[in-house]
């Protein structure tokens, strides 16, 4: 019974979060000066001005915009782009999440694969040269924006040495062609993960490490290699199972910054080019997707440390 009431109390919760941010986005929106339509009309006579904003819903009050708004995303219907003539955010969603996905993903693999090897050696090594390295490497990598080293990895190996495209994407053959327009993409978002990751598991392992049972296993005659490889990472990485349901959301999403600087046709290009030209339609479509994921994610990672936790109860608190 707890469990369910539990899982009811996180459900609407969870409804309750998304109407608050889709409400907010909308109102925040609707605040800002001017529309998805102004320049488009600057030119036109009134009466095809007129015409056209009552296609899209401009003409209406603000509140009357909102509840037919907010039926729409009740429905799943977030309706036309104004800025893309004939796009909807299903189908950019369709024909654009792939590009997102793939550039996402391979961020992800490469940054948490890189992040967790440093943070292993930052751990086994602490105190020495190697650990403070990694440290080094890590404020480094997590105080500089993607967009830094986004433009500083594209003037330097795309403008000035020619060794990758400067822009673009595949255009064909999915997530197995045109690798040579991947790199520095992947390389301007890994560098996050690869300073939260190594942060995270140095700090899991240390903790790990003073525990009494440690010390229990090297009194029995184990080695320092196997008490790390059977005891010290296995515990470590309960941290580390918890987070990447949320890095799979982020990877999956799109990178906005990157996206726009190599001028990927991913979600994260179209979502700035929408906010930039104020398009209602795709900046609450998407915000409630990109928002949805993250929400249910979170509630999955909580689910989750139950699983590989068994002290802490799904209802809350300790065993």
């Amino acid at each position: 019974m707890n469990v369910a009431k539990y899982l009811l109390k996180r459900f609407a919760v969870m409804v309750l979060t998304l109407y608050i941010i889709a409400t907010a986005t909308f109102f925040l929106l609707a605040l800002t000066p001017g529309d998805a339509l102004s320049q488009r009309v600057e030119r036109l006579p009134d009466k095809v001005a007129e015409r056209l904003y009552a296609r899209y819903g401009l003409d209406r009050p603000v509140m009357e915009r909102y509840w037919i708004t907010m039926k729409g995303l009740l429905r799943g219907d977030f309706g036309e782009s104004i800025i893309y003539e004939g796009e909807t955010v299903q189908s950019i969603i369709r024909e654009k999440g792939p590009v997102s996905a793939r550039l996402g993903i391979q961020q992800m693999l490469l940054g948490v694969t890189l992040g967790l090897l440093l943070g292993i050696l930052a751990a086994v090594g602490k105190g020495n040269v190697w650990d403070y390295l990694v440290v080094c490497i890590s404020i480094l990598l997590i105080s500089v924006p993607n967009l830094i080293f986004a433009l500083l990895l594209q003037q330097v190996f795309a403008g000035k040495l020619h060794w990758f495209p400067v822009i673009g994407w595949p255009a064909e053959g999915g997530w197995f062609s045109g690798w040579e327009y991947t790199v520095l993409p992947t390389l301007a978002g890994c560098f996050g993960y690869i300073a939260s990751y190594a942060r995270l598991l140095k700090a899991a392992m240390l903790d790990v490490m003073g525990q009494d049972y440690i010390l229990t296993a090297e009194s029995k005659g184990l080695s320092h290699k196997e008490v790390i490889l059977h005891h010290v990472l296995r515990n470590s990485f309960i941290p580390i199972i918890t987070r990447l349901p949320m890095s799979v959301a982020m990877c999956i999403t799109g990178s906005f910054f990157v996206e726009s600087v190599f001028s990927i046709p991913g979600l994260g290009l179209y979502y700035v080019n929408a906010v930039a030209a104020k398009d209602v339609t795709i900046v609450m479509g998407e915000t409630v997707i990109i928002a949805a994921i993250y929400i249910f994610v979170i509630f999955l990672t909580d689910i989750l440390y139950t699983v590989v936790d068994p002290r802490i109860r799904i209802s809350g608190g300790k065993r």
